[in-house]
């Protein structure tokens, strides 16, 4: 009872409260590109906000997955694995939460649900055992780090300071997912692996625009 009034707690804190990192903002030290041409840069600065709406939404998504399985998780060297993702993971939603409103864009109106989702799909995996439970957490960082990949070929090219926030996600999610095959995270059946990229795609394509 009482790591589900955490996880409840988490997840309100996560939807509603406005979060925190211990680490430095990545790329403060850039300025905001400024294009001669302002249509060109209201364009540029939409497109960048989309982006990185869709990786706050990713770390919506991260945040629920992850409190899910630390519910069900059974060995505490697994529960220590998901919570030090999840801790880094807040830095994230942090980071491009700033990002989003140094562009003048908006958070995902379907961060609840994608939220929902992510947490039910989470105590599931965690509930089929510790291999399971971190294979789906080092599948879930494989495929954030390639979406990142794709949204920084995507960045304008002095966009300095969205490229230094993705950046450091990206070498984040790396880690996180090489620390869940070091404790023993299986390989996900290819089907699984193609249901998760399809409800990736479905999410990250609708929060690009809503």
């Amino acid at each position: 009872m009482d790591r589900l009034i955490v996880a409840f707690d988490r997840g309100l804190r996560t939807l509603f409260a406005r979060p925190h990192s211990r680490r430095a903002y990545p790329g403060l030290e850039h300025p905001e590109p400024q294009p001669t041409d302002a249509s060109l840069q209201d364009t540029q600065k939409k497109h960048v906000a989309a982006l990185m709406r869709v990786n706050h939404c990713g770390e919506i998504c991260a945040q629920a997955l992850y409190s899910g399985q630390s519910l069900t998780a059974r060995n505490p060297q697994t529960v220590h694995a998901l919570e030090q993702a999840a801790r880094e993971e807040t830095e994230h939603l942090a980071w491009c939460e700033q990002r989003i409103q140094e562009l003048g864009g908006r958070k995902s109106l379907l961060n609840p649900l994608w939220y929902g989702g992510s947490f039910a799909l989470g105590v599931v995996s965690g509930a089929l055992g510790d291999k399971w439970n971190l294979g789906f957490l080092a599948e879930t960082e494989r495929q954030v780090g390639k979406h990142l990949e794709s949204h920084l070929t995507q960045l304008p090219e002095g966009d300095q300071r969205s490229r230094a926030v993705l950046e450091q996600m990206h070498k984040d999610e790396t880690l996180h997912a090489e620390t869940a095959k070091r404790h023993g995270a299986a390989e996900l059946p290819k089907p699984v692996k193609s249901a998760m990229r399809l409800a990736s795609k479905i999410m990250t394509r609708t929060s690009y625009y809503i």
